[in-house]
């Protein structure tokens, strides 16, 4: 087997090192540091004077210590002169001077190595070295290698650069040293099999080392690597010889007893060891580097090495079988006290309390719904067996909160149907809350079912069941409420009831904020982001926005969730013409909600994408998209709200794709609600118009352009763009205009570009004289989104142009959008204010403005200025 530490990198680092006058090699036992510091000796020996100095165990004797120093220095052939002095017994400081004076003599460099620091056991040879170390010439160089950092003043020579360190991490292995290690051993495992070990010794090299004695040979070695642990023989025996045994008494109780937790401080660590002073026998036991490592940054939490735990997890098992459930007990109620959970489940299961475990996750399952960490709900389950919750009705909620967060609605129903069968014979004092959390899960799997008629039905049994349970201190009351709140919210905004969403939103909002519940209030506002009476384009969008700011703040921006107010802000920026904004969102909102999205959810992200496809005219990518959103409704048993809008624009793009048989399918398979007919009038307005029949689309459009109340203005664009398309058609270019007229005014208060371009309203509105309309700045925008050039037939004074501007004026001009003075912008421009004054005039005559704000607006209009910058782009 080849040299376990013969490592190319390490013998560099240690080159390295000894540029400085003193290097310390602090690592714990097996780690390698001998076999470093004789393999570079070796090599090194060539080129410089190097003397090795291995420590006896437990020696104590300083004049035996330095005496061999000092043979070390003077080298094999005068070995027998060490420690000749005028007396009979060498005096300690007489060989330290002599050391010292050895070494000033050598004419090269000299590299003084000293092995295993860690036994040496005499304060006075410790104080010795530390007069020598500052007495040393600069041609030489020392290397200290100790288990734990050696008990001298290191600070001077650290604060002057002198000191080098090389520590534990150095020493480690990689995973690639790994799979080296074992490819010279002609041991042949798979990638995941290397990873395992890897991890497991956490490169530790006698770890490895004994890891691959094991290996060499054996039948089976994936099953090998599956199975190693700190409880292998060899492993043992090392950690045993060199480790726990070293230790005192009470430090191993301590050990032994706190080896059943995963991580612990002090409090921890002294309500399993029975004593007090743990946390300094932590902090000691890892300045020793005795297979202990602290967590954070103020050293308060530690772990142990994963081999030394499962070493000392076998023994106290083999010492005290007896004590072992005791101390999970108390393990298990420390962490539930603090929060911790899941590890407390553990803990509880380990101890035999299985029913306690069960409600211990039954209890706190709902809590981690309402935090957003329904993921942990999966983590402690783990702990469990297999069919654990037919037994268990608590299990099968907890199961049933699980697969609802990863979308199985019928394995969440199949649990829910198992606890509720478990109702009837459940305690009393635990009937009332399995009741509230059974009918709090129906209402969400009704939710996400998409049975939408009966979420209404399910919150009205949840404020029963909590009537019922009120005899029952529930502290979760609030928090029940604030889901009932968000579930009807939710599923009034999909079924189009935006009142009564907003109001319930809202005050589930508030109440989340009240009692602390983060992941609730996001769920709430990421659902208000949507348009209604009373709600503006501009002021959705800036709810969305708020939406996602407040998941940023707690740290939610990746939960799915969040996906409805992404996908809104996106889809928000493409009814207002900027398709690249509107992509970036909706590419996150689909990145957020991978994980799992609601089907209702899916639905306006497929009708947001094909609104970004249709926008840029790519129909073909939109009909793929329309038809995903239209799937996906039908796996809903109400009907969304968005399914009306869904049904027209697949029909009106199939019929745009010269597939008119398919779009009167669509619509034929369709049959809206009262007063939500207007997408499907457009729609039949389209397929009339590729088949040639103005007229009937004109007669098809009526009821939508005369309803009262008025539709909705994103359908009412459409329809007066489609009935200008009409009149074209029909030659009545008067009632084109007056219809695109129309559709600018419904248009101009949300800037509602994108029915424009889906419709490719050029033609339109190339009928309307400049001067008949009142939305200059509109229709400028909207013509660049029609790619930024007066469509075919366009009358000449849609666009009229200016006197032609220099490009002195040109300068000034684009300087006028932002606020700076007219001195500001002498100096910018490296010109006089007097100039900048006639520039001004100059631009104020050719564009027909009389002050600095129509100047703008109406280069704008006419192209002469970039467009207004778009609103901030999500991360």
């Amino acid at each position: 087997m080849t040299n376990l530490l013969d490592r190319k990198g390490l013998l560099q680092l240690l080159d390295g090192a000894v540029t400085k006058r003193l290097t310390v090699i602090s690592a714990p036992p097996g780690s390698g540091k001998t076999s470093l510091l004789r393999a570079w000796a070796e090599r090194s020996g060539k080129l410089r004077r190097v003397a090795f100095v291995s420590v006896e165990r437990d020696q104590q004797n300083e004049q035996r210590f330095w005496c061999a120093v000092l043979d070390a220095i003077r080298g094999p052939a005068r070995t027998t002169a060490a420690c000749e002095a005028p007396t009979a017994v060498p005096d300690v400081d007489y060989v330290v001077d002599s050391v010292l004076s050895e070494i000033a003599g050598h004419a090269g460099l000299v590299v003084l190595i000293i092995d295993d620091l860690h036994e040496l056991r005499s304060t006075d040879a410790l104080t010795q070295l530390e007069y020598f170390l500052a007495n040393l010439s600069g041609t030489a160089r020392v290397v200290l290698s100790s288990r734990r950092d050696p008990p001298i003043k290191l600070h001077q020579l650290r604060l002057a650069g002198a000191l080098a360190e090389i520590r534990a991490g150095d020493l480690r292995f990689t995973e690639d040293e790994t799979r080296e290690l074992l490819a010279d051993s002609t041991i042949s495992l798979s990638g995941e099999a290397v990873a395992a070990l890897h991890q497991r010794t956490e490169g530790w090299a006698a770890g490895l080392r004994l890891a691959v004695i094991s290996l060499s040979g054996h039948p089976e070695p994936e099953r090998f690597v599956a199975e190693f642990s700190g409880t292998d023989r060899a492993i043992g025996e090392y950690l045993m010889a060199e480790m726990l045994e070293r230790q005192p008494g009470e430090v191993q109780r301590m050990l032994l007893r706190t080896s059943l937790v995963d991580r612990m401080n002090g409090e921890l660590a002294d309500l399993l060891a029975g004593r007090s002073g743990s946390e300094q026998m932590l902090l000691a036991l890892e300045d020793a580097n005795a297979f202990v490592v602290s967590l954070d940054a103020e050293r308060t939490w530690f772990r142990y090495h994963h081999l030394l735990a499962d070493f000392l997890r076998l023994e106290l098992r083999r010492r005290s079988a007896d004590e072992v459930p005791g101390l999970h007990r108390r393990a298990a109620r420390w962490l539930a006290d603090r929060g911790n959970v899941v590890e407390a489940v553990r803990h509880t299961i380990a101890a035999g309390d299985w029913p306690d475990a069960a409600r211990l996750v039954a209890d706190n399952s709902f809590k981690w719904v309402l935090d957003g960490q329904a993921g942990t709900i999966r983590a402690a389950l783990q702990a469990f067996p297999d069919g654990a919750s037919v037994d268990h009705p608590d299990l099968a909620l907890a199961h049933a909160a699980a697969e609802l967060n990863q979308g199985r609605t019928q394995e969440a129903a199949a649990q829910l149907a198992l606890a509720e069968s478990h109702l009837p014979s459940a305690a009393p004092a635990r009937r009332g809350r399995l009741a509230v959390a059974i009918a709090s899960l129906r209402l969400a799997l009704a939710r996400q079912s998409g049975q939408f008629s009966e979420v209404v039905e399910q919150v009205k049994r949840l404020d029963a069941s909590m009537t019922d349970a009120s005899s029952e201190p529930l502290a979760m009351g609030s928090e029940l409420r604030g889901v009932s709140l968000l579930n009807l919210g939710i599923v009034e905004t999909w079924t189009g009831r935006l009142l009564e969403a907003e109001r319930h939103l809202a005050d589930g909002a508030a109440l989340a904020r009240r009692t602390g519940r983060p992941y609730l209030e996001v769920a709430c506002r990421a659902h208000q982001g949507f348009p209604s009476k009373l709600v503006s384009v501009a002021t959705a969008r800036e709810r969305g926005r708020q939406a996602v700011a407040l998941a940023e703040r707690y740290g939610l921006d990746d939960r799915p969730i969040l996906a409805p107010a992404l996908a809104a802000v996106g889809g928000m920026a493409i009814w207002m013409g900027e398709f690249d904004e509107g992509e970036r969102w909706l590419h996150r909102a689909w990145e957020v909600g991978s994980a799992h999205v609601e089907p209702a959810t899916a639905v306006l992200l497929h009708l947001t994408g094909g609104m970004l496809h249709a926008g840029r005219g790519q129909q073909r990518s939109a009909l793929d998209a329309f038809a995903a959103a239209a799937r996906t409704q039908s796996l809903l048993t109400g009907v969304h709200a968005l399914a009306p809008r869904i049904a027209g624009w697949l029909a009106t793009t199939q019929a745009r794709l010269e597939m008119p048989a398919e779009a009167r399918a669509t619509l034929a398979g369709f049959s809206p609600a009262p007063g939500r007919t207007g997408a499907i009038s457009n729609a039949r307005a389209w397929i009339c118009l590729v088949d040639g029949n103005p007229g009937m689309a004109v007669e098809a459009l009526s009821p939508v352009r005369d309803a009262t109340p008025p539709v909705e203005p994103f359908t009412l664009v459409e329809a007066h763009l489609l009935a200008g398309t009409a009149y074209l058609r029909l030659g009545d270019r008067d009632a084109a205009a007056a219809a695109a007229a129309a559709a600018l005014a419904t248009a101009e208060p949300d800037r509602l570009v994108f029915p424009f371009a889906m419709t490719e309203a050029a033609e339109v509105l190339g009928v309307l004289r400049h001067h008949e309309t009142a939305h200059g700045a509109l229709l400028a925008d909207i013509i660049d989104q029609l790619r930024g050039a007066p469509p075919p037939g366009t009358d000449q004074e849609l666009l009229p142009r200016p006197s032609e501007l220099t490009p002195s004026e040109l300068r000034v001009l684009g300087l006028l959008p932002t606020n700076l003075t007219r001195a500001e912008i002498a100096h910018d421009l490296h010109i006089s204010i007097h100039t900048v004054n006639t520039h001004i005039r100059n631009l104020y005559a050719k564009l027909g403005a009389g002050d600095r704000s129509a100047a703008v607006q109406r280069a704008r209009q006419l192209r002469l200025l970039a467009r207004r910058l778009s609103p901030a782009s999500p991360k």
